[in-house]
């Protein structure tokens, strides 16, 4: 790939998908087709309606057998999006006003869908709610589906296109990203959108690196630039130079070298240079992510998020068996190792919403987790009975999210414990002995630690909110990005005093946030006293081989010491110099 014309521009956005890309620019303007409004008369809107009742027809068939595609190609989880898809062309409301909109305005259908749909998209674009914002993706690609049905106009078709190709495009529907990932698309380039974004999980499922947040990018770039996109670090480059695009080749031949050098790792113990032994497990979001987790030798999954499925099935809510199927699948293909599933938790967010028809200024902070569980245990329940139930095929463990006071674990505890006395009455096979767990994420939680052992089976530290929480930092606020230190000796103390209370309960403990994933946090992890890590299934034979060329007896001294410090920059300089000299040390003995 040549340069072309114009200065080098680095941009910097959400890296959402990592990986390094490098290819041609292709734009997506993702804006309505052309669209007039046309008046009606009276005798006309009859057939204007029948009309438009055929494009949703046409429409939803076309989703449809994208469904079945995906399916076949992807899975359950991903065609589900396109299953919710459908089921807004079938939402009575929304087809009525559409439908009524033709018949008072006496309009075209073309300008009835145009017009509905952009309203409804402002009032999605205004919600607070990150996840509710997100979805206006999913209308905006109903809407397009369905004028494409009344227009007749086909889909992107990028199969003439040769070469890698890095998609740029102000929005990228999930049906597109799916139909673009297949093809030479390389990576995406995207204004809009986010982490729990379709779109986002379905380039991670595509293993596409994909860059978000950069509004206004499609301005700055023309069909056939050159374009490298770096989804670690979020930096785009357009119009690169001879060198930066030598340097990036480098750099992804690099990456590609190494992770097959890592990859020997795979069948090798977790096992220190002084022979104590650690798990290293998988957080995954997606079924498909399993072959994953035996690709790169984790240790099986030590974080399930269930939200997903909730996310995948809305509008409905997912049946008893739908989670059943879905846990007994996950259980059987990590056997022998545990698959731990983390109930419901979606931020506050939609669900509760929907269910307590409540609207909260901060749902991050109001009900979710095991709070939104027990003010509505009923919409529950087929979560918890199919939880004891796929048990019954495997070793799988429940994991509560967000808990803050020992009443909390105890009325779930108890709800439970109905729940398994029930499918004993019904004759349904089931582990009566579920372990359950709870997440640590709350300060409260960890400074009661110590008592909250007494009432659990597991404990797993979700560091991503116990950092945040603790500190008062929202990472993603770039205004005190720089505050949010997981080096910070306050978070440390706290790290250890919910590890010491666990061991002298006598149960395990674990960390699935994402510092168990960092070079330089997880050795002071295991010098903390953890055994069990769990990260991204990527992440396990770099995290392994780091461990293996380390000693456990010295690894706790670097963590007392570490303790001892006031400021996590001091922390931080201590810890790479003693890394380093223990590393040397190591490699020395060997």
């Amino acid at each position: 790939m040549a340069t072309q014309h114009g200065p080098m521009q680095e941009l910097t956005g959400l890296g959402v998908s990592s990986g390094i890309a490098i290819g041609r620019a292709v734009c997506i303007e993702t804006r309505t087709e052309e669209v007039y409004r046309f008046p009606l008369a009276a005798e006309e809107l009859d057939a204007e309606v029948e009309r438009f009742e055929r494009a949703i027809e046409a429409a939803r068939d076309e989703i449809l057998r994208v469904r079945d595609k995906v399916e076949k190609q992807m899975g359950d989880e991903l065609a589900a999006v396109f299953e919710a898809h459908s089921l807004f062309l079938q939402d009575a409301t929304f087809v009525r006003r559409i439908a009524g909109r033709i018949r008072e305005e006496q309009v075209n259908a073309e300008w009835a869908v145009y017009r509905t749909a952009e309203e409804l998209g402002e009032q999605f674009a205004a919600m607070e709610d990150d996840y509710l914002r997100e979805r206006r993706e999913d209308l905006r690609d109903v809407a397009h589906q369905l004028l494409r049905s009344l227009q007749g106009i086909s889909h992107h078709q990028l199969s003439e296109i040769e070469g890698d190709v890095v998609v740029v495009a102000d929005l990228l529907t999930p049906s597109d990203a799916l139909r673009l990932g297949r093809g030479k698309v390389v990576g995406f380039v995207i204004e809009t959108g986010g982490k729990t974004s379709h779109t986002t999980i379905i380039a991670r499922s595509l293993k596409l690196p994909a860059i978000t947040g950069l509004p206004g990018v499609l301005s700055q770039v023309t069909d056939e630039d050159p374009v490298i996109l770096d989804g670690e670090t979020g930096t785009v480059i357009l119009h690169p130079t001879d060198e930066v695009l030598a340097d990036y080749r480098r750099r992804r031949s690099d990456r590609i070298r190494r992770d097959r050098e890592l990859m020997s790792t795979c069948a090798l113990s977790a096992r220190t240079a002084d022979g104590v032994e650690l798990e290293l497990m998988a957080n995954i979001d997606l079924p498909e992510e399993v072959p994953d987790v035996r690709r790169y030798g984790a240790a099986g999954i030590g974080l399930y998020r269930s939200e997903f499925l909730y996310i995948e099935k809305s509008p409905e809510l997912p049946s008893e068996e739908d989670h059943y199927r879905l846990y007994r699948q996950l259980v059987e293909l990590t056997a022998p190792h545990p698959a731990i599933i983390r109930t419901y938790d979606l931020g506050g967010r939609k669900l509760a919403s929907k269910l307590l028809n409540v609207h909260e200024e901060n749902p991050v902070l109001g009900l979710r987790g095991v709070r939104l569980t027990l003010a509505q245990p009923e919409v529950f329940k087929p979560q918890i009975r199919a939880l004891y139930r796929a048990a019954s095929h495997g070793d799988l463990w429940a994991m509560i999210p967000l808990v803050s006071t020992l009443e909390e674990v105890e009325r779930f505890r108890s709800y439970a414990t109905s729940i398994a006395e029930e499918l004993q009455r019904e004759g349904i096979e089931h582990r009566r002995d579920l372990p359950i767990g709870i997440m640590i994420e709350v300060p409260c939680a960890a400074l009661i630690a110590d008592r909250l052992a007494r009432e659990v089976d597991f404990f797993s530290i979700g560091t991503n909110d116990l950092i945040q929480y603790s500190l008062a930092v929202d990472r993603n606020n770039e205004h005190v990005a720089d505050l949010y230190q997981p080096l910070h000796p306050g978070l440390l103390r706290m790290l250890r005093f919910v590890i010491d209370s666990a061991r002298d309960a006598g149960i395990s403990v674990s960390v699935c946030g994402e510092v168990a994933s960092d070079i330089r946090v997880a050795p002071l992890l295991v010098g903390l006293g953890l055994r069990r890590l769990s990260m991204s299934p990527r992440a396990v034979p770099r995290i392994k081989t780091r461990l293996r060329g380390l000693r456990v007896s010295d690894l706790e001294e670097i963590a007392q010491r570490c303790l001892e410090f006031g400021a996590a920059s001091e922390v931080s300089a201590y810890l790479d110099q003693a890394l380093l000299n223990e590393a040397r040390s190591s490699s020395t003995v060997s």
